[in-house]
Formats: C-alpha cells, sequence, structure tokens
C-alpha cells in the first residue's frame, strides 16, 4: 500500500453478505492523528485524552492545559488524564507527559536489561525527555497543575507509555488511577546492530516505576470500575 503521495490504487474486496466483490479506489495521504483531546467539562474540571504518544505530543498537552487553565471561570478543582485504549509510543514522550505532573526529582521509570545501555533511569526534568530542543514546553504550565485532585482512566488498552504515565502517577500518590487492569507491556525494544548493516536484533528491557511491571501484569486501579455492556 505505501507509493507515492495522492497516487490512486483500486482494491477488491468481498464482505460477509455481498453477492459480488466491491471494487474501491484509495487515494494515499500522509494521515495526521490528533494524539491530544482536551475541554472543560465544567467549570474548574479539565479533561485531557492522549490517545498516542507521539513526537509532539506532550507539547501539545502542555499548550492544551495552559488554554484550559486561562479559559476556566475560576479556580481550576481537578484534572482528568484519560489513557483508555492509549497503545503507547514513545518513551520520552511519556516521560514528559508524566513530568507535567510530578515534582522535578521524581523518578518516572526505570529499566533493566541484559546490557549497559539497558540500564536507565528516567527522572521528570528536561534532559530527559527534550530532544533538540532547549525550550522547555513545560516550564510555564501552571503551578497548580502538579497538585490539584487528579484522575487517570486506563483500560486493557492502556500499554507501554501509558503503563509508565499510570503507573508514575500512581507510585508517587499523585493521582487516583480509575478503570480496569492495563495490558501489561511491561518492556521496550531497541535494536542491536550485528555483523553488517543489514543484521540487527532486537533486544528488550523490563519496565519498573517505583515497583516492577513485569509483562502480563499491568497496573492495577486503585478503583476497578467496568463498563457497562
Amino acid at each position: 500500500m505505501r507509493w507515492r503521495q495522492a497516487s490512486r490504487r483500486s482494491r477488491c474486496f468481498i464482505r460477509k453478505g455481498d453477492t459480488k466483490p466491491r471494487v474501491v479506489t484509495l487515494t494515499r495521504a500522509i494521515i495526521q492523528i490528533q494524539s491530544v483531546k482536551s475541554k472543560l467539562l465544567e467549570p474548574g474540571y479539565a479533561y485531557f485524552r492522549v490517545t498516542q504518544f507521539q513526537e509532539h505530543s506532550a507539547e501539545t498537552l502542555a499548550k492544551a492545559i495552559d488554554k484550559h487553565f486561562k479559559e476556566n471561570q475560576g479556580p481550576m478543582k481537578g484534572i482528568i488524564l484519560d489513557l483508555r485504549n492509549d497503545p503507547g509510543g514513545l518513551l520520552n514522550g511519556a516521560v514528559a507527559i508524566s513530568a507535567a505532573f510530578l515534582p522535578s526529582d521524581a523518578l518516572v521509570v526505570y529499566t533493566e536489561g541484559r546490557t549497559e545501555d539497558a540500564k536507565m533511569k528516567l527522572y521528570a526534568r528536561p534532559e530527559y525527555y527534550l530532544r533538540g530542543s532547549k525550550d522547555d514546553y513545560l516550564k510555564k504550565l501552571p503551578k497548580e497543575v502538579k497538585t490539584l485532585p487528579m484522575v487517570v482512566l486506563v483500560n486493557s488498552g492502556s500499554a507501554s507509555a501509558s503503563e509508565i504515565v499510570a503507573g508514575a502517577l500512581q507510585d508517587h500518590k499523585r493521582a487516583v488511577v480509575m478503570g480496569t487492569q492495563t495490558f501489561g507491556k511491561g518492556s521496550v525494544q531497541t535494536i542491536l546492530p550485528l555483523a553488517t548493516h543489514r543484521d540487527q536484533a532486537h533486544h528488550g528491557a523490563l519496565l519498573h516505576a517505583q515497583r516492577p511491571l513485569d509483562p502480563g501484569q499491568g497496573i492495577t486501579p486503585d478503583i476497578v470500575v467496568k463498563r457497562r455492556p
């Protein structure tokens, strides 16, 4: 399916119940996914949904926080961070979004693996989440964002970077985690070069917040709320 942008290609498919195949023409394009959505639920309560941890997700979230704090009439009373069905994404994005709500000396995540470069400790500080940028987009956030009552929503579709954020905020008692057990990825992958640039192997590193987050384990919510059928 990959080819030049704006190029067209026909595809034939059939669905259950069809009497004959269908033919559709697809136009290739770059799909822009809105990874952060937000709104004021009511005066004093801001809702932020992160659908993926992309390159600019943390910066977009910071802008959304600033926007809603400014447009709110009166003091902000609470924050909801929705990570349901967020499959994860960039590790530094998870550190940055955690850092928006945690003090700068807080340990967000650490990893353990069989190689030295797989062993990392990442804190809620700019040097652990900024990439090629000298401007810390979190430094101008309202101070209240680190102390206001906060709820993090998760479910079985919350994985990887989502679990890092939920686990860090839960472990530091910064937020109440609500929903159902998360996916339980518990690892990150890197690529190891072998004999030639064409030969590569993947190896993993186990994720930890304040406690081990083993594969298959996931984050257990503080309050279990199952979606109604």
